[in-house]
């Protein structure tokens, strides 16, 4: 008999990842678990049918072979990668419902994973668009280096728990379930250090300030961070140090604000020269530019130079940088110069809409609004 698709059992896509997968098989094996289905064959195989495909899509190596070849490709008959046939359900059931029930059915106890860390490290501007390689320190907590992160006294080891055999956990029934508890000798670990290490008190981990050196690329922006595998805390009993996450804050900076690859500023414009145009020298990053400003300039207007923002940490693009001019007021003006802005507007007579076209729409609405109100 022909079987079915591994992906049509769990009721899954063939994109699914390993936790829609998990999810998928504890639904079906809660149903279907023999526990429950007393003894009925046809339930029977179809429980094991389920937690055959469970086995082979959360086994990378198996999922790709059976991807690529099928069943064919995990047959150990026709030379696949092969499904543990002899493996008993209530292993795998336990291992999925682990965490639910407090543990798997005689299965062995774990060391738990270090944790992971973060440290928040702030940047200038400047260092977050250019990359930089700085060093940081970390307390965190390392393998002990006496014990090697056994716990025990040097020349001695840690023996089985008596209570558990090395389990880390005791069982105990509750109708169709075996519903396991930690070990109350050992504290879940499946083992008893009679001779505790000297130097870490048989924790197996000491506390330690690393100094680490860490490449930040070019780019980086407040929210971004850099994982460092391996660099978190120790894990217990020999078990994989966690991760260490360097959090990115950009100090704000007193020129340039930046949103995603561009960066804004405002540069201030004369009276005379946003009215008759000329050129001005404006800041970027890589040092002053000149910009050609055209007569009449309004202030608020916006200026865009081309590839002068930050160059992507993702794909590499370049920005660019935005300058909004803002006409200034004259200040500090002497009697002549007051002299000569009168005359100017002296000049303009009763042209101001030709000169000043945005102040003469504006009270033309004014009036006109007004008007509106006493009709």
């Amino acid at each position: 008999m022909s079987k079915r698709d591994y992906y049509e059992v769990l009721g899954v896509d063939k994109s699914a990842g390993a936790r829609d997968i998990k999810k998928a098989y504890k639904k079906l094996a809660m149903k279907y678990h023999p526990d429950r289905t007393q003894g009925d064959k046809a339930l029977e195989d179809k429980f094991k049918e389920i937690q055959e495909a469970y086995e082979i899509l959360m086994d990378d190596q198996k999922r790709a072979a059976y991807d690529q070849y099928g069943h064919a490709g995990v047959d150990p008959n026709r030379g696949g990668a092969g499904f543990g046939g002899g493996a008993d359900f209530g292993d795998i059931f336990g291992d999925v419902f682990g965490d639910i029930f407090g543990g798997g059915r005689g299965r062995q106890s774990r060391a738990r994973q270090g944790a992971d860390l973060r440290y928040n490290l702030e940047l200038s501007l400047e260092e977050a668009v250019r990359g930089k390689d700085v060093e940081i320190r970390v307390p965190t907590l390392v393998e002990c280096e006496v014990c090697h992160g056994s716990g025990a006294k040097k020349g001695t080891s840690p023996t089985t728990c008596p209570t558990c055999h090395g389990n880390g956990q005791v069982q105990m029934r509750q109708g169709f379930f075996a519903v396991q508890q930690t070990c109350p000798t050992c504290s879940g670990r499946g083992k008893i250090i009679s001779d505790p290490c000297n130097s870490c008190r048989g924790q197996g981990r000491t506390e330690k300030t690393k100094t680490l050196s860490v490449k930040i690329p070019a780019g980086v922006d407040t929210g971004d961070r850099i994982r460092l595998n391996g660099e978190g805390e120790a894990g217990e009993a020999g078990a994989p140090a966690g991760d260490l996450y360097v959090q990115v804050h950009v100090k704000q900076h007193d020129i340039f604000s930046r949103d995603g690859n561009n960066l804004y500023c405002e540069v201030p414009l004369s009276f005379t020269t946003a009215a008759l145009g000329g050129e001005l020298q404006v800041p970027t990053l890589d040092g002053k530019v000149k910009l050609k400003v055209s007569p009449e300039t309004q202030t608020g207007r916006m200026f865009r130079l081309r590839g002068k923002g930050v160059k992507s940490v993702r794909n590499g693009m370049v920005g660019d940088l935005m300058c909004k001019v803002v006409v200034e007021t004259p200040v500090n003006l002497s009697s002549k110069q007051k002299d000569l802005l009168k005359e100017l507007d002296e000049s303009m007579g009763g042209a101001k809409s030709k000169h000043s076209p945005k102040e003469q729409g504006f009270f033309d609405g004014v009036k006109k609004f007004f008007d509106d109100l006493t009709n």
